[in-house]
């Protein structure tokens, strides 16, 4: 890493390690408590809070929402872990946790990430924001996947640096904080999240991503939790009564600059244009999910309406199944709604017969599968 590159900031410095093995690290300092906001970001935040605010009511009025949390964290799992690298689609993940069959690689990063995010809502009930909370998704993230073998769970106790495949400690773009600083920089980012520093929540989410994402405490998957906290912050300061928005979205498809947003705060102090991309994600995202959500209620009520008139049955209560899973087959439908084979395949059919459902061959073992295209393409489509 190269120290030139970055100036003695309020984020932060570049220097030197002690000893005959020494190499250039970033050192952070503690979050800033107030930092300086330029009249543009001003407007982007006034913009954002009015997005988020629009986000949160549409969540607050819709009679069950829950609904919609399913297939939106798949959403943001799978934009997630494509950043990392993953190919895995929307309908794969979809199609996999129906089939209850063994995952691809790809399929199972995602599935962990889904299973973070549940699992750490759960643990909000009993567990505050904390290290003990990041370490115990941390290990959900990584369980039997890509980097399992990098100490899931765990505080990393060796160095680690970010850059190239081929990058060594000393050509690569980025080398996080020395494990020895790790216990104070987390204690300290553990108490933001909980502070009232006079921030706006969205300045300080911006803050704590940011923060996570530098001291990087883990061998592997700090990128895919540091954007989970994004939405657990948000659900803990109660600016989403449900976890509906997800940033991922909007960093892959802009994925370089965000790298060099983040970068720019560590080389030199640059928060302007990280907050500039935080703040404009935060609006497009909570607008689209808005958008996305009066899609699907309009979807289903319009389901139910052509579904009231035609079937009885299961196959009313499959219309709301097949927007939480839009990928189905009859023995998630039998497991689900708790009837019978025959009445599963029945309501299946029926909901193929009303243009709701498409039936699809070729599962596993020959296992015939229906898909809600509609609501996968409300889901999915950009």
């Amino acid at each position: 890493m190269n120290p030139e590159r970055f100036a003695d900031t309020p984020f932060g410095r570049a220097r030197r390690t002690a000893g005959p093995h020494g190499y250039v690290a970033y050192f952070p300092r503690p979050i800033p408590r107030s930092v300086d906001i330029s009249p543009e970001n001003l407007l982007r935040l006034a913009d954002a809070e009015a997005a988020l605010g629009r986000l949160a009511g549409a969540g607050r009025l819709l009679p069950h929402p829950h609904p919609l949390v399913r297939p939106y964290l798949r959403r943001e799992a799978v934009a997630s872990t494509r950043i990392e690298g993953t190919q895995a689609s929307l309908f794969d993940v979809f199609d996999a946790e129906a089939s209850e069959q063994p995952l691809n690689a790809d399929v199972e990063e995602v599935v962990n990430y889904v299973r973070a995010m549940e699992t750490g809502l759960q643990r909000l009930q009993t567990l505050p924001v904390s290290t003990r909370l990041i370490r115990e998704m941390h290990a959900v993230i990584l369980a039997g996947v890509r980097g399992r073998d990098r100490q899931p769970g765990e505080i990393r106790s060796t160095q680690n640096w970010i850059g190239p495949a081929d990058a060594t400690i000393e050509t690569a773009t980025f080398v996080p904080p020395p494990p020895a600083e790790l216990g104070d920089l987390l204690t300290d980012l553990e108490r933001f999240v909980h502070e009232e520093p006079g921030l706006p929540p969205l300045v300080q989410a911006a803050l704590v991503h940011h923060q996570f994402e530098t001291i990087h405490p883990f061998l592997d998957g700090n990128g895919r939790l540091g954007r989970l906290l994004i939405v657990f912050f948000l659900v803990v300061r109660d600016r989403l009564p449900e976890p509906l928005l997800y940033l991922s979205p909007y960093f892959e498809a802009r994925r370089d600059d965000y790298y060099e947003a983040l970068q720019g705060v560590r080389e030199r102090g640059d928060l302007e244009r990280w907050l500039a991309l935080f703040l404009d994600g935060v609006r497009v995202q909570a607008a689209d999910a808005v958008t996305r959500a009066e899609r699907l209620t309009d979807l289903r009520e319009g389901y139910r309406a052509r579904v009231r008139s035609v079937t009885r049955g299961a196959a009313n209560e499959l219309v709301d199944l097949a927007f939480e899973q839009p990928v189905l087959n009859a023995r998630f439908v039998e497991t689900r709604l708790s009837v019978t084979r025959p009445a599963a395949l029945a309501a299946l059919r029926q909901l193929a017969d009303a243009g709701i459902l498409t039936e699809m061959s070729g599962g596993p073992r020959g296992q015939l599968r229906w898909r809600a295209q509609e609501v996968l393409e409300a889901l999915a489509g950009e």
